[in-house]
């Protein structure tokens, strides 16, 4: 809903401030009434502050007749309203009221800037136009007033109080009156607001059987997501048609909704319109399938008052583990014989699908081809067409067994070259995308490949105000200084990213950054075992292997919970957080792969001592760091540990050089 209260600066002086603050509280019911006698004493010295204003200046700002008020704004999905909005014909004033404080606190700063910067990504009728955010506290300190220009649409925070309000609103509106796009009360009042939501919000959201089409055009960088779908529906449509048998590969950046866009596709409107039990989503990311099916569970219980055993079955159909749906159709006589009831298989994180070698470990032998194998000999039991869609995400392999791209290729090119194969671009020439692999060695003259960029997502949407996260994280990891300080300068400048040496100091930064809906937690490589001297033990963390409840709790559990995230106990590894994110992180950084002399080393601790790796470990080491300084969707505090030179597991020049470096591209130390 709009604003609790909207009129023109000249209505709104005409009205009793008791009439106004009467028709405020009346909105204000159910889970508010708590906050009703608060809230009124601060509507009570807001409204005729406001009146005040234009009383004063009404002949001193010429068209201050057709500014807006607007009382109790609201910020979707936070919980949270704006105290007061002001709509000049030219400009937006975000201001935040605190009756009483006599000090501007940096809780309050960041508490108004986040809500100018939601309005600036996800607030239709705010794109391109100018936002200035003002800290109304009322007994607080005269301070100037900041005529710096404006940043990407958003000007400094302005102070004001009781008594100097009028005079700052005027001579920053002088200033900044000339703005170039101009701004109409009643469409900003009623815009759409179309934020980014993390994968667990979609999930609800798909499952609600509600559409998340929106999400493709808001400026968090997913232009591509709803064409990359439409390819894919039209792909599975001709497939049909022909009577044919199609494999299309997703790529993308990390984050860029590859998991969203699969999700979208086989439960979104368009398809189920055709038939329910088309399609079907598989992942071998256990904690995601456990994550998202403890949310929808709870969610579904609460909408729907059954009791969450029966919820968690009702929505255990959503999210499938792939091993599971392999188990169903592949082993014994009577099995291979089977054909699933769905013609359509989306597989998320299809280059983490198991070798041959693995799986048969993995099944005492009684499997002895791999899961690219395995999965396109499924579908090719049908008679006519069927369709797998296997969505790709670069350079994450980090267990071992993981076959990679080119188990897929090589199943392709040497048994099933009768299958068409649509890739991207991308994965023909190999990019940091695609952890700089491709499908095939060569383009097999007997297989049908057609290349479409559609098929590439390529603007990541976990972090809408990092659109470069990925690209800075991988020359990072590729040792280019040079480049990570220009990406980090160029495209992170709304991102913030902090280093420190001090645990303590990280959790308070995170601390800093929690208002209601925000997700902050550590993470940490599992190889990570000597963070348990100075805190948290990833061995005793949260992992792969943990159960549904405890996921659940550690993503969904409010702050107070020991068991949340957000509560910075309990420290995830990347195999609980592949395919996941929280909107802050710490990431600790420990000795198992740290920077010497311009290279990393790469090191497992074993029994006492660290031992050196082969070469597999090492990509695998390589790709758990990039999992973990890619989970963050709003900003993230690097923890470096200073060492022991009493420890020899521990002695400082394990970490120094990773400090160091990290430094000398430019991340901030506090």
């Amino acid at each position: 809903m709009p604003a609790f209260f909207t009129a023109s600066l000249a209505e709104h002086d005409s009205i009793p401030v008791a009439e106004i603050v009467g028709n405020l509280s009346l909105c204000y019911s159910g889970q508010y009434q708590n906050q009703k006698k608060d809230l009124t004493r601060s509507w009570d010295a807001t409204v005729p502050l406001i009146k005040s204003f234009y009383q004063r200046c009404v002949n001193q700002i010429a068209d201050l007749d057709r500014w807006a008020v607007l009382y109790e704004y609201p910020i979707p999905r936070r919980s949270k309203r704006i105290d007061v909005v002001l709509l000049s014909p030219r400009v937006i004033f975000i201001v935040e009221c605190k009756i009483g404080a006599d000090e501007y606190s940096p809780a309050d700063e960041r508490q108004l800037q986040d809500y100018c910067l939601d309005l600036r990504d996800f607030h239709l009728e705010s794109a391109g136009r100018l936002i200035i955010p003002v800290l109304l506290c009322t007994n607080a300190p005269d301070r100037p007033a900041n005529l710096e220009p404006a940043h990407e649409c958003l000007a400094a925070i302005q102070y004001a109080n009781a008594s100097n309000l009028s005079r700052v609103l005027v001579e920053i509106n002088l200033q900044f009156c000339d703005a170039p796009k101009s701004v109409d009360a009643a469409e900003w009042n009623y815009s759409a607001y179309m934020p980014t939501p993390n994968i667990i919000e979609a999930a609800r959201v798909i499952y609600s059987d509600k559409t998340v089409a929106a999400i493709a055009r808001n400026q968090a960088g997913a232009d591509n997501l709803e064409r990359t779908q439409a390819t894919v529906l039209s792909a599975i449509n001709n497939a049909r048609v022909t009577q044919s048998k199609i494999i299309c590969f997703i790529t993308g950046v990390p984050g860029a909704g590859k998991t969203l866009a699969g999700l979208n596709i086989v439960h979104g409107r368009d398809f189920q319109a055709e038939d329910k039990d088309l399609g079907i989503f598989l992942s071998g990311n256990s904690p995601l399938v456990k994550v998202l099916s403890e949310a929808l569970a709870v969610d579904f219980a609460r909408r729907e008052g059954i009791d969450r055993t029966e919820s968690r079955r009702r929505v255990s159909t959503f999210i499938t583990n792939v091993h599971s749906f392999i188990d169903d159709y592949y082993g014994d006589a009577e099995k291979v014989k089977k054909k699933p009831p769905e013609r359509v298989l989306i597989y998320d994180e299809a280059q983490r699908a198991w070798t041959a070698a693995y799986k048969s470990r993995k099944s005492y032998g009684a499997i002895t081809h791999s899961e690219p194998d395995i999965l396109l000999s499924i579908m090719t039991r049908f008679d006519g067409w069927a369709v797998i869609v296997c969505l790709i995400g670069g350079g994450q392999e980090i267990n071992t067994g993981e076959a990679g791209l080119r188990e897929w290729g090589r199943s392709l090119e040497t048994k099933y070259a009768d299958w068409t194969v649509y890739i991207s671009p991308n994965l023909k020439e190999g990019d940091h995308t695609t952890g700089h692999t491709t499908l095939f060695d060569s383009t097999p003259s007997e297989l049908k490949v057609f290349e479409d960029e559609r098929l590439h997502l390529s603007v990541g949407i976990r972090a809408p105000r990092a659109k470069g996260i990925s690209e800075w994280v991988s020359v990072l990891l590729d040792g280019d200084i040079t480049e990570a300080r220009h990406l980090l300068t160029a495209d992170l400048d709304r991102y913030p990213i902090r280093l420190t040496r001090n645990l303590e100091s990280a959790k308070k930064w995170l601390r800093e950054k929690v208002v209601e809906g925000v997700r902050t937690g550590m993470v940490a490589s599992s190889g990570g075992r000597r963070l348990r001297a100075v805190g948290p033990d990833p061995y005793h963390g949260l992992r792969g292997d943990s159960s549904q409840e405890i996921l659940g709790a550690w993503y969904l559990n409010p702050p107070d919970d020991v068991r949340s995230s957000n509560f910075l106990e309990v420290v995830a590894t990347e195999y609980a957080i592949q395919g996941l994110e929280i909107d802050w992180a710490a990431v600790l950084w420990d000795a198992d792969m740290r920077m010497v002399d311009g290279k990393w080393d790469f090191r497992s601790f074993v029994g006492t001592r660290w031992q050196n790796v082969n070469d597999q470990q090492k990509r695998y080491t390589l790709n758990k760091y990039r999992v973990l300084l890619t989970r963050a969707r709003e900003g993230m505090i690097i923890f470096v540990p200073e060492g022991n030179t009493r420890d020899i597991t521990r002695l400082p020049n394990f970490y120094d050089g990773t400090f160091e470096y990290l430094k000398s591209i430019g991340v901030p130390a506090i």
